[in-house]
């Protein structure tokens, strides 16, 4: 294996086209790229969002019945057949609608790293199937928000299902603060014109740093970074998304000039987005299983069935890229110092902390503890006229479903350790990860129903008495 000097002459570039080339790896890259192209799923599945009607799907579940919201939980029992098959479309909807805000974040990524590679020269089927990959996501995306859209408004009207509910209450109950900080100090961390002083000066202070420890990496930074630079726009970080999960945005921005100007870091990014692939297959491998026995049976296949069907076909060359370039091309470049070790292992750290800490009861596949946003979602849920449910009779619901034990949890933790293997299976291959991170510590602790239900009593407590509290 040939790994690259810090600087590169012209000769020590062939030399690095030429072994990048050779590599088992960069065969890889190439048959993935080829076979992407070949066997591209996007019209399909563009066809199938542009043609979907909810009507002619309403009466069929469009996935095993517990990939559906509630499963398992006593509200879910008590459910008509028709709240059923209404819990399993939702399912799907919030599935995809968290899947296309991911993607549309991996096309911004996609770009960032492409532009390193790029900069390091001799990865050029790398950087095309990158270039692929984002062409292909934005068809994904449409297909998804207009599938989700006519869904939602077929199950539960012109009802939102949104999180303005809970963001009153957060905001009210910070006042509190005015009262015991003078104006010009809250004005210092607070502004409501835009980013305070203090978050300016933050956010330049850990752009200082980023670019001063990675200057030996100077020559490699992304065109579209510079780009976004020249033009005075931010540096990309997502709000939404399993990427707006796992740290607040300034430091995703930090954490983004790493990627953006480092080759070992544009790889270990890819070690993050693998987590996205492994959410994704770990919940989108049953649709595709279901998609199948239909088939055999020769029965009724609804549209949202297949698009799970195309959709993982698709995303098994983007998983083959992310596991590749994870676990492989990095070998391809000096090893990393102890500063970038430091930064690989404190992103997959919060990473762990913020998206794979805890267990759902009430909805499967997501390892995290349910939270005051999920709360407000089912309590409007049951609001709607799905449910048309009162204030009281919503809460007494949700309390026997987040903080009692229930087949939910027994689902989520099934779907929780399928995750895991997953997980540990990348990462317990990464030599230079810190070892809480290659085994996947902190996702394997919150693997605990007891945990999760003391959790959830804890957040449902605090939550209804907020809502109480507005509606007295």
């Amino acid at each position: 294996m040939i790994t690259i000097s810090k600087k590169l002459t012209p000769k020590s570039k062939e030399l690095i086209r030429s072994a990048a080339e050779q590599t088992r790896h960069a065969q890889v890259i190439q048959r993935t790229y080829q076979n992407n192209i070949e066997s591209d799923y996007t019209e399909k599945l563009t066809e199938l969002g542009k043609n979907f009607d909810y009507e002619n799907n309403r009466d069929h579940y469009w996935g095993i019945p517990e990939l559906s919201l509630l499963y398992g939980t006593p509200l879910y029992d008590a459910a008509s057949p028709t709240q059923k098959l209404a819990l399993n479309h939702l399912y799907w909807v919030g599935n995809y609608n968290h899947t296309a805000v991911s993607e549309a974040t991996t096309s911004i990524y996609n770009m960032v790293t492409a532009g390193v590679f790029r900069a390091v020269g001799g990865y050029e089927k790398l950087c095309d199937e990158l270039d692929f990959e984002t062409e292909q996501e934005s068809y994904h995306i449409r297909t998804f928000q207009r599938i989700g859209y006519k869904s939602k408004m077929a199950i539960v009207g012109k009802a939102t299902l949104g999180n303005s509910l809970y963001g009153k209450s957060e905001k009210e109950s910070k006042n509190w603060l005015g009262f015991v900080m003078p104006q010009p100090i809250r004005n210092y961390f607070d502004s409501s014109q835009g980013s305070s002083p203090f978050s300016l000066h933050r956010d330049k202070a850990l752009n200082a740093i980023a670019k001063t420890m990675l200057r030996e990496n100077k020559q490699y930074y992304s065109q579209y970074l510079q780009g976004l630079e020249a033009k005075g726009e931010p540096i990309p970080a997502p709000s939404d998304g399993l990427g707006g999960r796992i740290a607040p945005r300034y430091w995703l921005r930090f954490f983004t000039l790493h990627w953006g100007m480092s080759p070992f870091m544009a790889c270990q990014y890819y070690s993050l987005r693998y987590t996205a692939n492994a959410i994704l297959k770990n919940q989108e491998y049953p649709y595709v299983r279901y998609y199948r026995e239909l088939e055999r049976k020769g029965e009724y296949i609804p549209t949202p069935t297949a698009v799970s069907f195309y959709h993982l076909l698709d995303e098994a060359f983007h998983t083959t890229i992310s596991q590749t370039l994870a676990k492989d091309v990095y070998k391809d470049f000096p090893k990393p110092t102890a500063y970038e070790k430091f930064i690989a292992g404190l992103i997959v750290y919060k990473m762990q902390c913020n998206l794979l800490s805890g267990l759902s009861g009430v909805l499967p596949g997501r390892c995290v503890y349910d939270d005051p946003m999920l709360m407000v979602f089912y309590y409007k849920l049951l609001k709607s006229p799905l449910f048309g449910m009162e204030t009281k009779e919503a809460l007494d619901w949700m309390q026997k479903c987040f903080c009692q034990e229930h087949e939910g949890y027994q689902i989520g933790l099934k779907y929780h350790q399928s995750l895991l293997d997953l997980m540990r299976r990348l990462f317990g291959q990464l030599d230079y990860q810190w070892r809480v991170n290659r085994e996947m510590g902190v996702m394997a602790a919150g693997g605990s129903i007891s945990k999760a239900l003391q959790k959830n009593s804890q957040t449902f407590e605090q939550f209804s008495q907020s809502i109480l509290a507005q509606e007295a």
